[in-house]
């Protein structure tokens, strides 16, 4: 039976399916959508038919392409993946299976720099078709030519083409075997690389960017003289694909650098006149406003949409998202907007969200390019999480399982501890923190006017607030040795003490070959690594006063620790204010007192948490009595200064679904702070060996620092990674722990969180050995 769709003007389309043979397949759709035999229905009904393609979509986990042909939709064969016609719209989804085993789908419509109104018209309508045959469940997206997202890019890591033409020109996604064609694509990009289509012509040309003339058979890369390494690796990854995909490996690739052009080239393209020098690439935004956001309430009771500005400036309360209403995040700032749907507002308006977000567009005076990105209530992505304070998934009994799983780390397998296998698996060291099991050599030293003096071995793991310290510490794994040094800095230790630690620590590196991990620690932020080293003892971290001869002040009467254990089982005590409304349900706590003193144990305290606070009274030299959280006394709240209310929710077990890994390239070269997100699963290869760069882990920030960056960019490093922290959205705590590391001597905590990250990947040249590959 054929279905065929008819377009009636762009503002309301209707879609006339006949629909007989869907009420035989009634299960197959969500289950509020039973159609009954009946002929036409308008889009905007809750029953809408659907289109045969919808029955293929998100049945199993990978990636989905189809185009819209003459208001109909066609799927794209999976080998021609990552190429788009300039003149057409596309629907793009990606369905990953989440660890509950539940799918989760992202789903993009793609308009191209010239596709009609009425293309444009029909993506929108069938994407909100397809979320409605989902069950309401995907993240939908609108994706525009040369602005996409992040997650868009990622699903195409070796490149994006984008082609001249489209469907009304008779341009069609097939494959062949003879391939007799001619055309030019221009390759730029270094972290998101887009591969446009432009004329077979030298007028096409400059020396600043990479070229492939593709001739079906043979396909030319040409790379200009002022084009550099990394971006010839990139193109020769696009150079690839077209073979290995579009020619199923039949085609040869030549790759000559600008003046050693093969004659077949000069055949087609004439001799060769002298080139410009290329544009620069596009001026990346300053990222230092990206922290700004505000939410807006939507909605269309009267007929016409109204936003109210709900709050001015973020975090926000996560109380301030209401189930009966869609709310507008607004991060214009960065170029994208958030359209969350609550779970109970009406059908309409839920449907009329990306309507909503245009409106909003135009209204704010955005970019048409500007980003959208629609979520359902509790199908929210990491990205909007962040913008608001401690948000908590609700407890999710109402069958959407775990919260959303970001593409990059879906194929990251979580690891629990183990210390007997740590040594085994990056992974496992990445997950937790953990280089080794804290067992290795170290040594400590204390800061003290400019100098550095070592520490009492007995006192080791006993820290104040008023010293500044250097830890050395030398770790094996996986066969392979290391040194870390620490550099820890006391709430109270003077700024001097503070800058000399820094200038010690890079001596102490220097002396060490350049090669040892450098970590930036603050007081009450120490990394999981640093707790484990005291030998099963926890990590003490008093509030001032100082470990030096002669130096000490008697401590304060009334005294309060809390003690944390993490992932790995080490603990941490830390002195806090003796004051009620620092106890945490989630921990235990020693209160030390004239009189008695007492240790409380919160109830969602761990039995590791609890023996970390009997060591720690060792440690103190007192005797307590133990309290259960709700049976304290009134002489433990009189200690406190009096009962109050302190935090009870549960903390976050899971930083890592919550808080995916993120890599930036990084620079504060020009003056303005620059930062570029690096797309999809994240691969050794991304790191740009003339770069700076930040991987974001949430617990640390980690700098990496490239062999061939420039000296001023090494120098601004750990500078690039205090911004990147000041400026995160997420609003992040300014003592997170910064990690400096060098090209080749990578920690596991590091490269863990990379897909089969190799040790000798740089010991050749990763270009000349792409260019092998391709001469196979």
């Amino acid at each position: 039976m054929h279905t065929h769709v008819t377009c009636m003007n762009h503002a309301q389309f209707a879609l006339q399916r006949v629909t007989a043979r869907s009420a035989h397949r009634g299960s197959a759709l969500h289950p509020s959508v039973r159609p009954t035999p009946t002929t036409t229905f308008a889009p905007s009904d809750r029953m809408a038919a659907h289109h045969p393609e919808f029955e293929k979509a998100g049945q199993k986990p990978g990636l989905q392409v189809w185009r819209v042909e003459s208001f109909d939709l066609v799927p794209v064969p999976e080998n021609l993946y990552g190429g788009f016609y300039s003149g057409d719209a596309y629907l793009i989804l990606n369905t990953i299976k989440q660890r509950s085993g539940n799918l989760q789908y992202d789903l993009h419509f793609w308009l191209g720099d010239h596709c009609t109104q009425d293309e444009s018209g029909s993506a929108a309508i069938f994407t909100v078709q397809m979320d409605d045959f989902l069950g309401g469940k995907p993240i939908q997206y609108r994706e525009v030519q040369g602005h996409e997202s992040k997650t868009f890019m990622g699903y195409f890591k070796s490149g994006i083409k984008y082609m001249i033409g489209g469907v009304a020109s008779g341009f069609k996604h097939v494959v062949t075997n003879e391939v007799v064609m001619q055309r030019l694509l221009q390759v730029k990009g270094r972290r998101v690389v887009r591969a446009t289509e432009v004329p077979v012509s030298w007028d096409s040309f400059n020396m600043g960017d990479c070229f492939i003339l593709d001739m079906g058979d043979e396909i030319f890369q040409w790379c200009g003289s002022q084009s550099n390494r990394f971006e010839k690796l990139k193109a020769t990854q696009v150079a690839k694909g077209i073979r290995d995909n579009e020619r199923s490996g039949r085609a040869r690739v030549y790759v000559c650098d600008e003046g050693m052009e093969r004659e077949k080239m000069l055949e087609v393209l004439g001799p060769k006149p002298d080139l410009p020098v290329g544009a620069s690439d596009d001026i990346k935004a300053d990222a230092s406003n990206r922290k700004r956001a505000k939410l807006y309430k939507v909605s269309n009771a009267s007929g016409g949409m109204t936003i109210a500005l709900v709050a001015a400036e973020n975090p926000f309360a996560q109380s301030a998202l209401e189930s009966g209403d869609c709310f507008i995040l607004d991060h214009g700032s960065d170029g994208r907007i958030f359209v969350w749907k609550g779970k109970d507002a009406n059908m309409d308006e839920r449907k009329a969200a990306m309507k909503a977000a245009d409106e909003f567009i135009k209204k704010m005076g955005y970019p048409k390019h500007t980003q959208v990105q629609i979520l359902p209530e509790m199908g929210e992505t990491p990205l909007f999480k962040q913008f608001f304070k401690n948000w908590r998934d609700k407890d999710q009994t109402e069958g959407l399982g775990i919260a959303y799983i970001a593409n990059s780390i879906a194929k990251i397998e979580k690891v629990a501890f183990d210390a007997a296998t740590l040594h085994e698996s990056a992974a496992m060291a990445a997950q937790h923190g953990m280089v080794d099991d804290g067992s290795g050599e170290k040594q400590i030293w204390r800061i003290e006017a400019s100098d550095k003096v070592p520490v009492d071995p007995s006192t080791y793991g006993q820290f104040y607030g008023g010293d500044s310290y250097i830890i050395l510490y030398n770790y094996s794994h996986g066969g392979r040795q290391g040194h870390i040094i620490y550099m820890w800095q006391g709430m109270d230790s003077s700024q001097d003490e503070i800058g000399a630690s820094a200038i010690l620590g890079a001596q102490l590196d220097d002396e060490l070959g350049g090669g040892p991990v450098q970590v930036r620690v603050m007081q009450g932020k120490e990394p999981a690594h640093l707790m484990s080293l005291f030998g099963g003892k926890p990590m003490v971290v008093y509030k001032g006063g100082t470990s030096r001869d002669g130096g000490q002040s008697a401590p304060a009467e009334t005294r309060l620790f809390q003690v944390r254990s993490n992932s790995a089982g080490h603990t941490r005590a830390v002195e806090l204010d003796a004051v009620a409304s620092n106890l945490n349900s989630n921990d235990a706590f020693i209160l030390v007192t004239a009189g008695d003193s007492f240790m409380w144990v919160g109830v969602g305290a761990s039995d590791t948490e609890k023996q970390g606070a009997q060591q720690l009274c060792e440690i103190l030299g007192v005797s307590t009595s133990e309290l259960s959280e709700g049976g304290e006394t009134d002489q433990f709240w009189e200690a406190l200064g009096g009962k109050t209310e302190y935090r009870t929710s549960t903390r976050l077990k899971d930083k890592m679904d919550s808080h995916p890994p993120r890599l930036f390239a990084c620079s504060n070269k020009t003056g303005n702070f620059i930062i570029e997100e690096v797309p999809g699963e994240l691969t050794q290869d991304d790191l740009a060996t003339d770069d700076v760069m930040i991987l974001d882990t949430w617990e640390q920030v980690f700098v990496w620092i490239g062999n061939e960056a420039q000296e001023e960019e090494k120098t601004e490093a750990m500078a690039s990674a205090v911004r990147y922290i000041e400026t995160d959205p997420a609003n992040r705590d300014r003592r997170t722990p910064i990690v400096k590391i060098k090209q080749g001597f990578e920690p596991p905590t590091f490269t863990g969180w990379f897909l089969g990250w190799d040790h000798d990947y740089w010991t050749s040249d990763p270009l000349e050995r792409a260019m092998a590959e391709l001469a196979l």
